[in-house]
C-alpha cells in the first residue's frame, strides 16, 4: 500500500450528514456569533437572509465533528507500506474558506472531504503535509461550504 492509497488521494469521502434545527442555530449563535439573523426566528424574516440561518461557523465546525467521527483515513489500521503507520498530527489551517449559500433552520448539509495530495515538510524530517478539499452540500446539491486545509501527518516510512 502507498501513501497515496492509505490517505485516499484524489478520492471524495461522505462523512455524514446534519440536520441544522432551530434551537440548535440559537444556541450555538448565542455562544460564538450572536448576530440578529441566527437568533431569532422573528428577527432574521426582516434581514436579508429572510429566515433564521445557521451561522458559518457552525456549518465549519460542523464539517470538523464529522470528518473526526469518520475518521481521516478509512484505511487505519491497513497500513502495510514501509516504516510504521501514518500518524496524523494537528491541522495547519484553513484557506479559501466560503459559505457560498445560506443553511436555514431545518436543512441537512451533507459533509464531503477529498484528500488532494501531499508534500514533506522541510523542517520536521518524516513529516508531510497533507491537503484536504473540503466541502457541505444542502439538500438539494447545492453547495453551501468549501475550503482547502492542510494536516499533519507523520509518515517516516513514506
Amino acid at each position: 500500500m502507498t501513501l497515496d492509497e492509505y490517505l485516499g488521494i484524489g478520492e471524495t469521502i461522505t462523512l455524514g450528514a446534519h440536520t441544522f434545527t432551530p434551537d440548535e442555530i440559537v444556541a450555538f449563535a448565542k455562544k460564538f456569533d450572536p448576530q440578529p439573523f441566527h437568533l431569532s426566528e422573528e428577527t432574521a424574516k426582516g434581514s436579508v437572509f429572510g429566515a433564521l440561518c445557521a451561522s458559518g461557523w457552525q456549518t465549519a465546525a460542523n464539517w470538523m465533528k464529522y470528518n473526526l467521527k469518520t475518521g481521516f483515513s478509512l484505511n487505519v489500521g491497513q497500513w502495510d507500506g514501509e516504516g510504521p503507520e501514518p500518524q496524523f498530527g494537528p491541522a495547519l489551517g484553513i484557506q479559501n474558506l466560503k459559505w457560498l449559500k445560506p443553511v436555514y433552520a431545518g436543512e441537512t448539509v451533507t459533509y464531503t472531504r477529498r484528500a488532494t495530495g501531499h508534500r514533506p515538510l522541510a523542517s520536521r524530517p518524516g513529516w508531510r503535509v497533507v491537503n484536504i478539499w473540503g466541502e457541505g452540500h444542502d439538500s438539494g446539491g447545492a453547495k453551501v461550504l468549501e475550503f482547502e486545509s492542510s494536516v499533519l501527518v507523520n509518515a517516516p516510512g513514506a
